[in-house]
């Protein structure tokens, strides 16, 4: 890398990457900064297992971060990196909320990173992976995981109705709780949830007003499509 900025984010084209590469690119959006560096994994040749990598997330998967700001701090975890990340460059909770004076919307926002880290992102990975990359078709579990990650779309359907963000008071406020879920709604065709999300209105205007925005735009441009090519 020819940079040496206070960031570096180790990153793949996948929904949990782009977790971290939106949040950075909305803190710029808003801060200016923090400025971060990025070096891509080739999943499909196994980089993130290489002891390197390991040395930085001892899970081996993606992504990781590094802040060389604060003393090469090392940060593993979609989520926990969305929530560090906020923790200590959005000082004025423009992404997230304030726990001390507003617990009650941090608190809703926590339960929505979960419902998404816990739920959706596990369940539509093994769809997808069922799917498309299992070396048999086993119909059994193909429709589980499917019609569960449905079933979890249509929680997202009800608590997005009148509302046009998951956490925060009135119609909500775009907020981790939102960019968290998103990235993997975008992959919804992929996982074969279906070819649209028509079947989820109130998901489906949701997830169109996220994608207009620009720091999301540049967000799933980490890395830039064909990078390994």
């Amino acid at each position: 890398m020819a940079s040496e900025k206070s960031l570096v984010l180790y990153t793949g084209s996948t929904p949990n990457g782009y977790k971290a590469s939106i949040v950075l690119e909305e803190l710029k959006a808003v801060y200016g900064g923090p400025d971060y560096d990025y070096q891509p994994l080739d999943l499909s040749k196994n980089t993130q297992k290489e002891p390197w990598y390991i040395a930085i997330n001892p899970n081996g998967r993606i992504p990781a971060l590094v802040d060389r700001s604060r003393g090469n701090f090392k940060v593993f975890e979609s989520a926990a990196i969305e929530l560090y990340l906020t923790q200590h460059y959005d000082k004025e909770f423009k992404l997230s909320f304030d726990p001390v004076n507003e617990p009650d919307d941090y608190s809703e926002m926590l339960q929505w990173i979960f419902f998404a880290h816990g739920g959706i992102g596990p369940m539509q990975g093994q769809a997808g992976h069922f799917n498309r990359a299992a070396p048999e078709k086993i119909p059994y579990a193909i429709e589980r995981y499917s019609n569960e990650a449905k079933r979890l779309y249509g929680v997202l359907e009800i608590r997005l109705r009148d509302r046009d963000y998951l956490a925060g008071p009135g119609r909500g406020k775009y907020s981790l709780a939102d960019l968290n879920a998103w990235p993997w709604a975008r992959i919804g065709k992929w996982t074969g949830l279906g070819e649209t999300l028509d079947e989820w209105p109130n998901v489906k205007a949701w997830f169109d007003r996220i994608a207009e925005r620009p720091a999301v735009k540049a967000g799933v441009n980490v890395p830039p499509e064909g990078w390994n090519k």
